[in-house]
């Protein structure tokens, strides 16, 4: 419900309405929220990122449609499949083929969602308890680790390594230093938008450093179209991409938890979790069909609802036919093209490291007993498999990285639970 206090908006609720004057400046501010963030994944993925703004304003419209405009939530490019992307992109991989493993991905994600409906989160949990899915999420960021000092100039090792781009590493290191002061130093919104700010700063510095052409800005038409690629559908990207899934399933649940808290009510019971998942999981499968990633639920929408107590999902989907207004601008698709790789790399090495460290996070939050031999040996041996760099070929599939990992600790994982079931355990669960 909307207070007021002295004509002051204190807070309006999920259902309400905003007036227009309002509105628009606050779905503004949502869409600078995930702006910098969003936009990285397609920029290193290397395609139009106009074409995943569209997409993405798609994706938080039918997201609001499924659930029934009762969770105020914008949908983003997700960091979960960058690991299994690179990797992919790095054997040779069309990014249609790879667009192929998204859609999968959202295809899961929505049966997910429909078993959810019927039985809970419990099984989820069981299959991926914290020990297993801490160490996945963390191995995701270590995985990127070289591909971030790579772009931002640094050698990553080997006799064939290319020296030290000193020019690269001056920028890289003023966008990662700039990403950095912005979160330990300011305070509101601009708190939130640590990332567009420090791309914004490098991009300056990468400007005086001669890195910067503007040709393309110049040639490009104001209108355009987005780039749609219809997804091809190959058995070893699917596999690849797969994993990820369970790891977003679970970032989901956690965000809507939050989002839950902040607006008062339990979302996951009203419109429910499973219309939650199952509103990303048809937006996850649209976006790859047609040349975008995968989306997510993002927390610096989050973030900025908490700052300014606005819940309503009509400022959010404002924010998403922006969005989708956007994904028509040829000006703004030529603009993000001319950024520098180092800025990208100066911001990598924050966001892959905060990947990694929010698993370990995991591990913390949810109180790890590692003198429990199943958690310790979960956790271990999905981090020396996952990071050692051992590949398994069976057939035409090709797994490794955390893909691998997530195999073998579901593996591990059932193993324990049937043990449990036979009573052979030596320790209870």
């Amino acid at each position: 419900m909307k207070k007021e206090l002295e004509n002051e908006v204190l807070m309006v609720d999920v259902n309400e309405k905003v007036p227009m004057k309002r509105a628009i400046p606050l779905s503004i501010q949502h869409l600078f929220a995930m702006f910098g963030a969003s936009i990285l994944v397609p920029i290193l993925f290397n395609i139009d990122p106009t074409t995943v703004l569209f997409f993405n304003g798609i994706g938080t419209l039918l997201y609001a449609f499924i659930t029934k405009k009762g969770i105020p939530a914008y949908l983003g490019s997700s960091f979960a499949f960058l690991a299994p992307t690179f990797l992919l992109l790095g054997e040779g991989y069309s990014f249609q083929s790879i667009q192929g493993g998204f859609v999968i991905s959202g295809f899961v994600f929505s049966i997910v969602a429909i078993i959810v409906g019927f039985t809970g989160t419990g099984w989820i949990n069981k299959l991926f308890p914290p020990a297993a899915m801490g160490a996945i999420v963390t191995i995701i960021g270590l995985e990127l680790a070289s591909n971030a000092a790579d772009m931002a100039g640094f050698p990553v090792g080997g006799t064939n390594s290319p020296e030290l781009n000193p020019t690269w590493v001056v920028v890289s290191m003023v966008t990662l230093g700039t990403v950095i002061l912005c979160n330990v130093l300011l305070r509101g919104f601009l708190k939130v938008i640590p990332i567009l700010i420090g791309v914004v700063v490098g991009y300056i510095t990468a400007y005086f450093m001669g890195l910067v052409d503007f040709s393309a800005i110049n040639n490009a038409a104001f209108f355009t179209v987005p780039q749609i690629k219809l997804a091809k559908f190959e058995m070893t990207p699917i596999l690849t991409i797969l994993p990820a899934t369970f790891v977003v399933v679970a970032e989901h649940i956690g965000h809507l938890k939050v989002t839950s808290s902040i607006v008062g009510r339990d979302l996951t019971k009203d419109p429910g979790l499973h219309r939650s998942l199952l509103g990303d999981g048809l937006s996850t499968m649209v976006s790859g069909m047609f040349g975008s990633v995968p989306t997510t639920t993002y927390g610096e929408n989050i973030g900025v609802m908490a700052l300014t107590k606005v819940y309503s999902v009509y400022v959010i989907c404002g924010a998403g036919l922006i969005s989708i207004v956007l994904g028509f601008s040829g000006k703004l698709s030529a603009l993000i093209s001319t950024i520098p790789t180092p800025v990208v790399g100066g911001v990598s090495l924050l966001l892959f490291g905060t990947i990694a460290t929010s698993g370990l996070r995991t591990f913390i939050e949810e109180k790890v007993d590692y003198s429990k031999s199943r958690n310790l040996i979960l956790t271990s041996v999905i981090f020396m498999v996952g990071l050692s760099g051992i590949t398994l070929s069976i057939g035409v599939v090709e797994l490794k990285g955390m893909g691998l990992a997530a195999v073998v600790g579901i593996a591990l994982n059932l193993a324990f639970l049937i043990f449990d079931k036979l009573g052979i355990m030596n320790e209870e669960a």
